[in-house]
């Protein structure tokens, strides 16, 4: 690769996080003006989907930060950020139904969110290890380090690309909630979807950029060997 191609590679890869992140942040802001015909809030709505689906051990609780909104399986815990825990408007309800889908998806031991739970070990080591282990072997030359550290970084893609999926379902699961229990009307779903589909760009950003940065080493290290 060219030095040109190469800061246009580095560029894009740091322009599409920044992009994703942007759309959501401007999506968020724009909703969370606007509150549902409902009036409930982010917490009223997680309560009333969870008890919905027959969930009435999984909790909710106030977490700090904003769009610091989770769920916890080891817990069984709703995490929604102070924002959306009180808030009234599409954002929260949009949020909070999708954490809970999450919380839905563990009920019914969804395969993709068990795939992805049972990932996080070697993805973690994979995040923390793999490019550590790839620039040490081609700074001294040793290949078998480079492979090994592809394989680690293998690991951490792979999670990049279930999480897609899940957050996917999650978000399907959270309209149809939405949708089922009036808390949003006709009028109303459109913007929610927005909503939802801001939020996944931000998965499908962090896939591709991993995935980019998968193939790039990949082909460095046949290269190397040629």
């Amino acid at each position: 690769m060219s030095l040109g191609g190469y800061i246009i590679y580095i560029a894009l890869l740091m322009i599409i996080p920044l992009w994703a992140q942007s759309k959501v942040k401007k999506t968020y802001k724009k909703y969370s003006k606007i509150p549902t015909s409902s009036t409930m809030t982010g917490a009223e709505v997680a309560r009333t989907i969870l008890d919905d689906n027959g969930l009435y051990d999984v909790q909710i609780e106030e977490t700090k930060g904003v769009l610091s909104d989770h769920y916890d399986p080891r817990k069984k815990v709703v995490r929604l950020s102070s924002d959306n825990y009180h808030g009234h408007s599409m954002a929260s309800s949009a949020i909070a139904a999708h954490e809970v889908g999450h919380a839905i998806q563990d009920g019914e031991e969804y395969a993709f969110l068990r795939f992805r739970s049972a990932l996080v070990p070697v993805a973690s080591l994979g995040s923390n290890m793999s490019f550590f282990l790839i620039l040490a072997g081609f700074i001294f030359g040793m290949m078998n380090l480079v492979l090994f550290g592809i394989i680690f970084m293998s690991a951490a893609v792979l999670f990049q690309l279930v999480t897609l999926p899940v957050e996917f379902n999650a978000s399907s699961r959270a309209m149809t909630q939405l949708i089922s229990t009036g808390i949003i009307k006709n009028n109303e779903e459109r913007e929610t979807k927005k909503v939802l589909n801001a939020a996944a760009l931000t998965y499908v950003a962090a896939a591709l950029v991993a995935v980019a940065e998968l193939i790039r080493f990949v082909m460095m290290f046949l290269a190397s060997n040629e």
